[in-house]
């Protein structure tokens, strides 16, 4: 029994074949695969007037992804290779494609990393030419390894979608009107011209960017294989450019040095403190641009609270409702913190809130903001603020929230399970320690841990009220 499939790489052909053979219960065995022009044929029948014994099974969109490229490989044996695939699935391997030894996993992704492999060489290599007498239309010759024209030419229609081109094939032709993207039978090498007058200012361009310092001709022959080498202007000058590269090298090394054209801006300084304390700190910070979290966010948080606060509370960083609001602590998180304080009795009126990072970090998602917690480099950048923030106040303690805040504050190398309800005293005489954010406590999803982890959370505060 033969089923067909026509053109052989088309995805939609060999899934509506495979679909009637495997709803018709043919096993893989019972089936030759063949690619051609003869329509979908099973001994003379059509696959989809076959009584179907089954509904089509749910498929993993990981194997249509990878059976879309495997179609495009040239082997023989890729049509039945997949369908076995395929039936298998259907008989409740679903995780088939986690089996990274199983053989028939290990053909299909051998052969899709050949297509992918073969599509950016496509990408990469097509050189248009100018038909002569025509006015903006452009001829490419390209070889590919595989079935891959109709894969790459909706690429080409994006890019250059403003002229008309062809790609011209042994086996197939793509063809773009500026505004169709059409196919038709392959060419020969003379259907495209042999040179083009703007390829002398592509060869100047290349001469130019070349950069001998960083000549390696075993990764340019990996990068460019030589089969691809005759479609390419710029090949004809790799000659003489790697053999005059270390004549350019040395009369590199040995020029003058030259100022650089371009302006280079100098780094910001850093924050140095304030003269007229927080206010003038705050304004300062307003136009932060320390780090790229500016751009993202609404504003800059700053800290708020008495000048002569006796406590700081750090926190790791503002989150979606304190960068609407442009206030610290007033989210959720803020909001159980202040439930904490009640408990405890602690005004919160009397303390100094601030952050260790003064902007938002988060990952759009749909409508939603949704946190993300900042880099190492984030925290270096806001370091300064902070730090001017202390001396600025100069408090008699310091309450870390979180990891983020216990870095900020005590530098790296501070582990939070190991300094929680600890105090210690930085090298400035400051007391401080460190606990849970208050949004750690919230992310316990079960009840009983998060009134556990509340519980836990308030008992590190009462290091205040004995403080």
């Amino acid at each position: 029994m033969t089923a067909t499939v026509d053109p052989p790489w088309d995805a939609s052909a060999w899934r509506s074949a495979a679909r009637a053979a495997l709803c018709a219960g043919l096993p893989p065995e019972q089936l030759d695969w063949s690619g051609g022009a003869q329509g979908s044929l099973l001994g003379g029948v059509d696959l989809a007037a076959l009584p179907a014994q089954r509904s089509a099974p749910q498929v993993p969109s990981a194997f249509l992804a990878l059976a879309d490229a495997v179609l495009c490989h040239r082997a023989d044996d890729r049509h039945g290779l997949l369908y076995r695939m395929l039936w298998r699935i259907a008989q409740g391997e679903r995780a088939l494609l986690l089996r990274a030894a199983d053989p028939d996993v290990h053909r299909a992704r051998t052969m899709a990393q050949a297509v992918r492999r073969d599509t950016h060489k496509m990408k990469a290599f097509v050189r248009f030419r100018a038909v002569p007498g025509a006015d903006e239309e452009y001829v490419a010759w390209f070889e590919p390894d595989h079935w891959i024209v109709d894969r790459v030419a909706p690429f080409f229609a994006r890019r250059f979608a403003g002229m008309r081109w062809a790609i011209v094939t042994p086996y197939r032709s793509a063809l773009w009107d500026g505004r169709t993207l059409a196919f038709a039978a392959g060419g020969t090498r003379a259907d495209a011209p042999a040179e083009d007058a703007r390829e002398d200012l592509w060869r100047t361009y290349y001469a130019n960017i070349f950069n001998p310092a960083r000549l390696n001709t075993t990764m340019m022959r990996a990068e460019m294989p030589q089969k691809y080498w005759k479609h390419l202007p710029e090949t004809a000058l790799l000659p003489t450019l790697v053999r005059e590269a270390g004549v350019r090298v040395r009369e590199m090394a040995e020029r003058e040095h030259q100022a650089p054209r371009r302006r280079i801006p100098a780094a910001p300084a850093a924050p140095a403190p304030a003269p007229d304390g927080l206010d003038a700190l705050r304004e300062a910070a307003r136009d932060c641009r320390r780090c790229p979290l500016w751009q993202p966010a609404t504003q800059t948080v700053f800290g708020e609270g008495p000048g002569d606060a006796r406590t700081m509370i750090v926190g790791e960083q503002p989150g979606d409702e304190e960068d609407l609001s442009g206030r610290p602590f007033v989210g959720p998180a803020g909001r159980l913190f202040s439930r904490a304080l009640d408990e405890l009795g602690i005004d919160r009126g009397s303390l100094y809130l601030t952050n260790a990072v003064k902007h938002f970090r988060f990952e759009p998602r749909g409508k939603r903001r949704l946190h993300r917690r900042p880099d190492v480099a984030h925290i270096e950048a806001c370091n300064g603020w902070l730090r001017a923030e202390i001396a600025q106040l100069r408090p008699a303690r310091i309450v870390c929230l979180g990891a983020t805040a216990a870095r900020a504050v005590f530098g790296p190398g501070v582990r939070l399970t190991e300094a929680r309800g600890l105090w210690r005293t930085r090298d400035d005489g400051v007391r401080a320690f460190a606990t849970v954010h208050p949004s750690w406590v919230l992310r316990q999803g079960d009840p009983d841990a998060q009134a556990q982890a509340y519980a836990g959370f308030v008992d590190d505060l009462r290091l205040l009220t004995a403080a």
